[in-house]
C-alpha cells in the first residue's frame, strides 16, 4: 500500500507539472506543432536516465524513491521517458528483435488503437468530437 501511494503521490505531482509545461509552452511558442508533448517527452525521458542511472542509486537504490520518482512523478509526467527506458535497456542487452518490435510496435500500434478509438467514439457520439 506504501508504494501505491507513493506512485499515487508522485503521479499527482507529475501531471501538475506536465500542466505547468503546457501552459508555458502554449504561451511561448508558435502555435500549430504539439511543442508542449515535444518538450515533455524529451525532457522526461532525459530525467528518467538522471533518476534511475544516478538519483535512485544515490538514495540507496530504494524502491521506494524509484516509485515515487521514476513511476511516480515521471510516470504522471509522461510515460514515453518509461519507454525509453525500457527500450534503451532491450538495447543494452543486445536484444535487437524485441527492442525493434517493442519500439516499432509501441508506435504503429498506439497510432492504430488512437484511430480505432477515435472511430469508436465517433460512432458512439454522433460524430460529436473533431
Amino acid at each position: 500500500m506504501q508504494l501505491f501511494l507513493l506512485a499515487s503521490l508522485g503521479g499527482a505531482i507529475g501531471a501538475g507539472a506536465r500542466y505547468l509545461v503546457n501552459v508555458v509552452c502554449t504561451q511561448c511558442m508558435a502555435p500549430g506543432f504539439p511543442w508542449a508533448t515535444f518538450v515533455i517527452n524529451i525532457t522526461g525521458s532525459f530525467l528518467m536516465g538522471v533518476v534511475v542511472m544516478g538519483l535512485v542509486p544515490h538514495l540507496g537504490g530504494s524502491l521506494a524513491w524509484r516509485t515515487f520518482l521514476a513511476t511516480g512523478i515521471l510516470g504522471g509526467f509522461t510515460t514515453f521517458s518509461a519507454f525509453s527506458l525500457e527500450a534503451v535497456d532491450l538495447m543494452q542487452r543486445q536484444q535487437i528483435v524485441p527492442f525493434v518490435v517493442y519500439v516499432v510496435g509501441s508506435v504503429v500500434l498506439s497510432l492504430m488503437a488512437l484511430i480505432a478509438g477515435v472511430a469508436v467514439a465517433r460512432a458512439g457520439f454522433g460524430g460529436a468530437l473533431r
